[in-house]
């Protein structure tokens, strides 16, 4: 991604105008979630849905092929919710 800057101002009630090609840059739309993230280097944007993908991403290489996190969760969530 081509490294973009601009100046902007805090608005009424602490609103920030994200300028029109970062928006397209970040993928994100009217309406989308974003998290924000503060640190010594300042406040970060990102979507919810690319902090998603990268942490799928990362967490991919520790899984075996065709291997369903999710579906095990729910096996074991439905095993102890009979036991009960």
């Amino acid at each position: 991604m081509a490294q973009l800057s601009a100046r902007t101002r805090i608005g009424a009630g602490g609103r920030i105008v994200i300028p029109h090609e970062m928006r397209e840059a970040l993928d994100v739309q009217e309406g989308d979630d974003l998290l924000l993230e503060v640190d010594e280097h300042g406040l970060h944007v990102r979507s919810v849905r690319h902090a998603v993908k990268s942490v799928q991403q990362r967490i991919a290489k520790y899984v075996t092929p065709g291997r369903s996190l999710s579906a095990e969760l729910i096996a074991e969530r439905r095993k102890d919710a009979e036991r009960e």
